[in-house]
């Protein structure tokens, strides 16, 4: 990156709290995802097995550029993503690519869009969290679609090596912009504790909302899941690769 780039890449763009980060985790055959990966990364693996995740996540106390935007503060997303790492200067960078992204608000939507390149779509948006619980709901074209992870004990830190740490820590993320640039940015949050879950259930029309090349996968069992506590974010200003 030259200097104006990394001085953009510290600027903060928003700030909020991310809280009951949900993770329901499929295995998937990596060729369902080369054409989606970002020039200058490449697909991340765990054991040599290839993930996706369904995300949801409360949005809470957003600031954008440090301003509170009324009425789009709080907030439910939902997002479905995969991982992909990147050799840069400083070493390995794994980060998370986002197929898309749900939210109920119209101008974060429009926000994301333009500023990063993101897939967001507004859409009808629920969520209910209980001590042994969580929820996210949304509608998409008539249909309701939810994700439900069922949970027990008390949360625990991350474990080194572990597949939950493979999942959660990411602190880059990654898009194809138009013309086929990568925009590369990054997030930073403390370390999260995690809930292993006693059960988790999606519910989604996958070809409808993603592509038919996540049917089969989003129908199947996930490999794992589990609930993050979260914590404050900070979303740093993209900047292209070279």
């Amino acid at each position: 990156m030259t200097r104006t780039s990394r001085d953009r890449s510290r600027r903060p763009f928003l700030t909020a709290e991310w809280r009951h980060v949900t993770l329901l985790n499929f295995e998937i055959d990596p060729n369902a995802l080369r054409p989606l990966v970002p020039p200058g990364t490449e697909l991340d693996r765990w054991q040599g097995r290839t993930f996706v995740s369904m995300v949801g996540f409360l949005f809470l106390k957003t600031r954008v550029l440090g301003i509170p935007v009324p009425f789009h503060r709080d907030f439910e997303e939902v997002n479905l993503r995969f991982y992909v790492r990147r050799a840069a200067p400083d070493g390995c960078r794994r980060g998370v690519v986002f197929v898309r992204e749900l939210v109920p608000r119209t101008a974060v939507a429009f926000a994301a869009r333009v500023f990063y390149g993101e897939k967001y779509l507004a859409v009808p948006m629920s969520h209910s969290i209980e001590p042994t619980s969580v929820r996210y709901g949304w509608t998409f074209k008539g249909r309701e679609h939810g994700m439900r992870v069922a949970i027990d004990g008390h949360p625990l830190p991350l474990e080194a090596g572990t597949h939950a740490q493979f999942i959660a820590e990411h602190y880059w993320g990654y898009t194809r912009r138009d013309g086929g640039r990568t925009l590369e940015y990054r997030v930073d949050h403390a370390p999260w504790r995690v809930w292993n879950a006693v059960d988790a259930r999606l519910d989604c029309d996958a070809a409808q909302l993603y592509g038919s090349q996540f049917a089969d996968c989003l129908r199947s069992t996930p490999a794992s899941a589990f609930v993050a506590d979260g914590s404050e974010v900070t979303v740093f200003r993209g900047v292209p690769l070279t």
